[in-house]
């Protein structure tokens, strides 16, 4: 599943984000869900998200 649908995304779900810093390379960090930052329904880039340990991204992939 892709990250760009808010309702797809909840706390605690495993994920995968590329970072600010990773952009241009694409490189993905996998880790789990704690606040979910993009307050609209849908972005094209993927849902803004801080994962426990504090890391900030945009998700990419949904995990199961």
């Amino acid at each position: 599943m892709n990250g760009q649908t808010r309702k797809d995304i909840t706390p605690g779900a495993a994920v995968e984000i590329v970072l600010k810093a990773d952009q241009r390379t694409g490189k993905l960090t996998s880790g789990i869900v704690k606040d979910i930052l993009t307050k609209s329904s849908s972005h094209p880039h993927g849902i803004k998200v801080r994962l426990t340990d504090g890391q900030i991204g945009r998700v990419k992939n949904i995990r199961s």
